[in-house]
């Protein structure tokens, strides 16, 4: 049976060992994993992203705009992770290049990277362009809110019509186990981008007592294509608030 843990328990979970470099993709709650991971994982760690976010999604740690690989690695050298943006644009915080991660990744032991945005919708399938994953990430997590299943593609899904397509269903018909589970393991959809030495799994967020047939439904689909799938437990608490 898949493991539905906490939300303080998933570096333990992902097993990411003394170093790791970690993308995230999908749908909404990869800033809540990235500043967990983040505050989880040992040794000196970089957080980023090769697409946007929110200025204010930095978690309260050090934020480094545009430094050298060199400035970032030492700054991670301190007690807690450090933050690094290319740039600030008013209300949007600018990512690097997935190049760039590669060469933090050569300095320090945690590199983990918001790689695909979702507009806080909970499921999402890739655009052509989409996500952008770094060439030496050692971990690509697909990330999906429950609350997407049984809802419709049209409403809670963020770039519907590709879903829809990948589910195999109507953007105006609700997403089943099923077709999530499709896009989930589908190439052109959140595996896309996956690079060939990677170890993909599945984020399930948001599960509460109610869900947790679902997850269990949605992860032994995901078991039988070879694709492992963890479950975040929901709790009433400003962490999981913010997986949106």
């Amino acid at each position: 049976m898949a493991p539905l843990i906490d939300l303080a328990n998933v570096a333990d979970e992902l097993a990411l060992g003394g170093r790791s470099h970690v993308a995230l993709v999908g749908g909404g709650g990869k800033s809540t994993l990235l500043h967990t991971l983040g505050r989880s994982l040992p040794g000196t760690v970089v957080l980023t992203t090769t697409v946007k976010m929110g200025a204010d999604q930095h978690g309260g740690h050090p934020v480094l705009v545009d430094p050298i690989n060199d400035v970032a690695a030492a700054a991670a050298a301190a007690d807690e992770p450090v933050v690094v943006w290319s740039r600030v644009d008013g209300q949007k915080a600018i990512g690097i290049d997935p190049e760039r991660c590669d060469r933090l990744f050569e300095r320090v032991d945690h590199v983990i990277v918001e790689a695909d945005g979702s507009r806080r919708q909970p499921f999402k399938a890739p655009a052509s362009y989409e996500p952008v994953v770094p060439s030496t990430a050692t971990v690509v997590a697909g990330v999906i809110g429950i609350e997407a299943i049984g809802k419709v593609i049209a409403d809670r899904c963020h770039r519907p019509m590709r879903v829809a397509a990948l589910a195999g269903l109507s953007p105006y018909e609700r997403l089943t186990v099923e077709g999530a589970a499709n896009v989930l393991a589908e190439p052109r959809g959140q595996r896309a981008s996956v690079p060939p030495r990677a170890r993909y799994l599945v984020v399930v967020n948001k599960v509460g007592a109610e869900e947790i047939g679902i997850f269990e439904d949605l992860a032994v689909r995901l078991d039988r294509l070879g694709i492992p799938a963890i479950g975040i437990r929901y709790a009433d608490d400003s962490a999981l608030s913010a997986l949106m």
